[in-house]
């Protein structure tokens, strides 16, 4: 008996959106609110910790009272009826695995934890609340949101093109394929690797090998994942 094909699926803010969590390219995204520049890089960090924290915490307490949708349902749904899966998400909130994914890569990090200023290898679970200033690290240093920022590098991308490259079939869900270097990682896909990109404008998005299926994740994945339950394998809708 052969291995199971390995499904690997690529999603972004799309698929949190649909559980009420903002994006920032949205026409009311966080960025009108917030400019990155005075939240999300390492000169920010620098210039005020504390309005950092403060975005990040409350953040995190929206990302806390969202509750996973039918797209993350139904990718959780497709692991335990067997299927191989592993998702990496640019997403920062963690409704994957409240939906039950087991395989998860966060690659721009995990908003629930906690990290050293000093040694990125030093996570801490929040549990509940926030980061304060003065909440300290083992080594005796700030703590700050375990997130990359811009400006940053990204850690974990050589193991997501890792996974990528062992994909039999990818399916990326609620991206705008525009976050470098998480972009290019459809770069590092078999040529043969059957792919698909469901977004409201995967067309505009994909590349011409790719199947663009123009829908919602909530309503696109779903639909997906039962014809793939009901053929029993990894095809092409």
């Amino acid at each position: 008996m052969g291995k199971t094909p390995h499904l690997v699926v690529f999603t972004g803010s799309g698929i949190s959106a649909e559980s009420g969590i903002k994006t920032f390219r949205a026409s009311d995204g966080l960025w009108d609110e917030h400019p990155v520049e005075d939240v999300a890089t390492p000169g920010a960090w620098r210039r005020d910790p504390e309005r950092v924290l403060d975005f990040y915490n409350a953040r995190r307490e929206q990302i806390r009272r969202a509750k996973p949708n039918a797209a993350h349902k139904a990718l959780a749904g497709l692991e335990k009826a067997g299927f191989q899966v592993s998702v990496i998400t640019q997403n920062i909130d963690d409704l994957h695995e409240r939906a039950g994914s087991r395989q998860v890569l966060h690659l721009h990090g995990e908003i629930l934890k906690a990290r050293s200023s000093v040694d990125i290898r030093m996570q801490y679970r929040l549990a509940k609340g926030g980061i304060e200033l003065g909440d300290l690290c083992d080594k005796g240093s700030q703590l700050r949101p375990d997130v990359v920022w811009f400006g940053e590098s990204v850690p974990l991308f050589a193991d997501a093109c890792d996974l990528v490259g062992e994909a039999d079939f990818l399916l990326v869900v609620g991206t705008s394929l525009a976050v470098m270097p998480a972009a290019s990682l459809l770069n590092h896909v078999a040529y043969d690797t059957p792919c698909v990109v469901i977004d409201p404008n995967a067309t505009e998005l994909s590349p011409a090998s790719v199947l663009a299926i123009n829908d919602t994740a909530g309503k696109g994945v779903p639909a997906l994942v039962k014809h793939w339950k009901q053929q029993g394998a990894l095809l092409l809708p």
